[in-house]
């Protein structure tokens, strides 16, 4: 196993920077996800870590010894792509042999790792089959396996379930992440996905644009992301990002107005007429029923009427999208499965007001919660 630190590394492509001063360091034996949009430079960090990429400057240490002229051959560090790239005419266990038969290890050994490989990953009863013969759930073992039978310092993982389907995805990733309890090899995995992100991470790295948002724990991240991108890219469905103006006291969301609770404004210093970008997620806004809508507005100061656009029930909860009056935007609500309502309708929402986020229009960070 293995610790890897990168510093300032930067992977210019003659005028466009694909990425642009990437430090971290991953403790040995941790399993951590780059995640973000495409394009982001998820995939160049993880090419320049197996040397597969040069970089124009900065450092690339593999447990403290400088790799940026190393070989990718000779780093030790075993990647699986999101295509399997398997070997058609060899059979499962040609394919997870190949590897050790490279690097001359004795036959002995390489039957033993290939059937203990095989046995955890619940292919051994695939060792004589080809690929053709095989489901893409059982193809990307196969790539995992050949990967884990070298046994090398660091695995890398490029979008390796994204081309399986919904259910196959999730099983396929519990089993990645108890394979990691079980080997612990030091892991970097690359998703855009942020369910694998938040499922799968010690710690997450949020890029976007090349350079590097946010790294944390998931938990941490979720709670107290650094700006606004971070904010709506984890979540699913996303943050509610909604412009809003501080007026007497209270936010003005286009033709509605919420209070602003005191212990936002005993945080943070808010001028008369500020515009700001205020944060909710789904989950925390909550369908008012007719017979409690004058029991929450007496009470309350995050109470908004919208109008139902769209409805997607998903099962125990309904999403329901809505327009608030004189904003030219939709807003998530996350309702209970028998919500009963109708496009068109005119309903009562009302925020969760601990649960809100403040940011900064014009550079996105986050002004409240501070972390």
């Amino acid at each position: 196993m293995a610790k890897v630190k990168l510093t300032e590394v930067t992977r210019k492509f003659n005028n466009v920077t694909a990425i642009e001063d990437i430090t971290f360091e991953v403790p040995d034996g941790e399993f951590w996800v780059l995640v973000g949009p495409s394009g982001c430079g998820k995939s160049t960090i993880l090419r320049t870590i197996a040397g597969l990429e040069s970089i124009t400057s900065g450092g690339v240490y593999i447990d403290e010894t400088l790799v940026n002229h190393v070989p990718a051959r000779q780093r030790d560090v075993a990647m699986v792509f999101q295509n399997y790239a398997l070997y058609p005419h060899k059979t499962v266990a040609e394919n997870l042999a190949f590897g050790l038969q490279m690097r001359q290890v004795a036959p002995k050994i390489i039957k033993e790792r290939v059937e203990n490989v095989a046995r955890s990953l619940d292919i051994f009863h695939l060792l004589d089959r080809k690929p053709k013969q095989l489901s893409g759930g059982q193809q990307q073992r196969v790539a995992l396996g050949r990967a884990i039978a070298r046994e090398p310092k660091l695995f890398l993982l490029d979008e390796p379930l994204s081309n399986l389907d919904a259910q196959l995805r999730d099983d396929t990733r519990a089993e990645l992440k108890q394979l990691h309890q079980r080997v612990g090899i030091t892991t970097i995995y690359v998703t855009h996905d942020q369910v694998e992100a938040m499922t799968l991470a010690d710690k997450i790295i949020v890029l976007n644009r090349g350079k590097i948002q946010q790294i944390g724990e998931p938990q941490a991240i979720y709670a107290h992301p650094a700006n606004r991108m971070v904010a709506t890219f984890l979540g699913n469905p996303p943050m509610n990002i909604l412009p809003a103006i501080y007026v007497g006291n209270g936010f003005k969301l286009g033709e509605e107005m919420i209070g602003c609770p005191g212990f936002v404004r005993d945080k943070f210093q808010l001028r008369e007429g500020q515009s700001l970008d205020l944060g909710i997620r789904p989950e925390h806004i909550e369908v008012i029923e007719p017979q409690r809508r004058r029991e929450h507005r007496e009470e309350g100061r995050g109470e908004l009427f919208v109008e139902v656009k769209v409805i997607e029930p998903l099962g125990r909860e309904t999403l329901v999208r809505v327009n608030l009056s004189g904003l030219d935007l939709q807003m998530d609500v996350l309702a209970s499965g028998n919500w009963r309502g109708r496009v068109g309708d005119r309903i009562s929402v009302q925020f969760d007001l601990n649960q809100l986020f403040i940011f900064d229009p014009a550079t996105g960070n986050t002004l409240y919660p501070l972390r």
